[in-house]
Formats: C-alpha cells, structure tokens, sequence
C-alpha cells in the first residue's frame, strides 16, 4: 500500500523529509509557491533542486508517474512541484509547457483572488473561465500538468472540469454539504469532477474541516460520507498541512502584495491566526494511523488502499507524462 498526501504547504527541510519517510509516504505535492511572478518561481524551483541533491537519500522530484512508482520502490519520498497559483505564467500561454520543462506537475488555476484564468472559491461573482483560462488548460492537458481547483471558483471550477481533456483535481478541500465554508467544494462541483475521473483531496484542516478535525475517527467519518457522496475511486488524502509554517508565512499567503488590508483567508476576524497542529495528526509520521482509523470505520484493504494513496496514483497515470517516455526523468 503506497500513502500520498496530494498536497502541504510545509516548509520543507532535511527534518521534515524525515517525517515523510518515517510516515511511509510513497509521494507529497508540495507548495513552491503563491503569488511569485516568473523569476521568483524559477528561483524556488531551483531551490527544490539544491533540496533534492541535499537530501537525495530521503527524497526525490518526480516528472512522471513512472518516477512516483520508481522512487518510493526505492525506499524514498516522490515530491511532485506544484504551485498554488499560476502567478508563475506571468499571463504567457507558452510558460506553460516552460515551467512543465523545469518540473512542474501540479497548478492551481487560482488562488484566493480572481486572476487572468477565472475566479477564486471568495470572489462574488464567479465570472468563470476566461479565454486565457481555457488555452492554459487545454496547454496543461497537452503538457501533463495537473489541474488543481482547490481555492478556486464554483463556476470557474465547473468550467475547468467541463473544458479539460483530462481529470482533474481538488488536492486539498472538502464537501461544503459536510462543512459550509466557502474554501469547500460544492456537491455540483465534486460530482462533476468525479465524473470525469477527477480526485478530492480530504483535508483535516480546522478551518474547513469543522467538527470532522475534533478526532481521527471524525476525520474518517468525514471521508466515509464523501465517498457516499462521489464513490470510493475519487477520495483521496490533502493534508494542507503546514509544517513550520510561521504567521508571517500565513500573512504573506493570504495577502501577497495585492492587499493592504488584512486578509483572513480560510479563517476570520474572529479566528485570524496559525491553527495549531491536530493532536491526533501533528505530522507526517501520523499516516499509518488514518489507515487504522479508515478501518475501523468499515472501510475493507481495497478501499483503504485507494484513499491512502491508490486513487491518486491512478489520477498521476492518467495526467502526467506517462511512464518515464513523454518526459525523461533527471535521474536517467
């Protein structure tokens, strides 16, 4: 049985890739950035490099589905590089397949803020896909770049799902039916995308996890009433969780340099700062025991195995450039 976390916003070091190993985790989406223009994203991009020669025992970036399946047979941790944004095109079509060059797998079409693709999950109205929104997807279909629509519009999200080639997904949200917040997916939104072979990633964090975070066995109950929902090969795991993640870090992915005021993101005014860790899941290392809480909640080895880490396995074969022959891999 291979665990995948289908995205964290962590700031990774040699002791948090030890977390990752020490939990069995087969592969991690990870968050290079957020509201970085072109150059300040191939500057994090370079950085993940010197990480994986740093660490290269630990840890390895994949390009392909194929390198996922090699990497973690090899006793190592997967990282696909993702971004939360697509600040990283600067509004140029041909980035796209510019930046798949340099490894990236995963991208958010929007943030927290409408941008030149369509409309983020807090803007009213969603105006939806734009015209630009439409050739980056085709383009990332074309390239093998993830869709990610976790902050992203309800109309925006729909039309995403409607123009893709290809299944996409929802690395780190919930069902807004299970938990009302406007960061959640509404049941249109995640029936469309598991009809075209689409993932969600459950989350556990508080702020839109609601009473599913009080405990693991709530948390798999969230899970259990989600595959009621949109079936059992469309649910897997998106922590979002944020290891070493200081308030500052907070501040700066909520409001970028696009906001003077104070931005609260998924939380509030009411509840504005960092969201302590889960008892129950601190880190990484905490992995094997959503396995034992799935169980114990009736789910039977297939299943439990598809929501570890299966269905997204499944997902990357069918979105990423396929078995090390589209792309090659750095270590060939």
């Amino acid at each position: 049985m291979h665990y995948v976390d289908g995205l964290e916003c962590s700031e990774f070091d040699r002791e948090v890739f030890t977390e990752l190993r020490e939990g069995g985790l087969a592969c991690v989406t990870v968050t290079c950035g957020y509201w970085g223009d072109a150059l300040e994203s191939m500057d994090s991009l370079a950085a993940w490099r010197q990480l994986e020669r740093e660490n290269a025992d630990l840890i390895a970036i994949a390009r392909t589905a194929a390198d996922v399946e090699r990497i973690a047979a090899g006793g190592r941790t997967a990282i696909l590089l993702g971004f939360q944004n697509s600040a990283f095109l600067a509004g140029r079509i041909r980035f796209v397949e510019l930046f798949a060059d340099l490894g990236v797998r995963v991208a958010q079409l929007t943030y927290n803020i409408q941008n030149d693709i369509g409309a983020s999950c807090y803007d009213d109205p969603d105006s939806g896909l734009t015209r630009f929104g439409r050739e980056v997807v085709a383009e990332m279909n074309r390239v093998g770049m993830a869709i990610d629509l976790s902050h992203v519009g309800d109309r925006t999200s729909i039309e995403a799902i409607e123009h893709s080639a290809k299944p996409v997904a929802v690395t780190h949200a919930n069902a807004a039916s299970l938990v009302p917040h406007r960061r959640n997916k509404s049941d249109e939104v995640l029936k469309g995308l598991a009809a075209r072979g689409g993932v969600l990633g459950v989350s556990g964090y508080r702020n839109i996890s609601g009473p599913y975070a009080e405990s693991i066995d709530k948390w798999a109950e969230m899970v259990a009433r989600t595959v009621d929902l949109i079936g059992i090969e469309h649910v897997g795991i998106g922590t979002d969780l944020g290891r070493k993640v200081t308030f500052e870090h907070l501040q700066w992915m909520r409001q970028g340099r696009w906001s003077m005021q104070p931005q609260y993101g998924a939380g509030s005014a009411s509840n504005p700062g960092k969201q302590p860790p889960l008892p129950w899941f601190p880190d990484t290392r905490a992995f094997p025991a959503k396995e034992e809480a799935l169980r114990r909640h009736g789910f039977d080895e297939s299943s439990v195995a598809a929501v570890m880490g299966g269905n997204w396995l499944r997902f990357y074969a069918e979105v990423l450039p396929g078995g090390g022959t589209d792309q090659p891999s750095r270590e060939e």
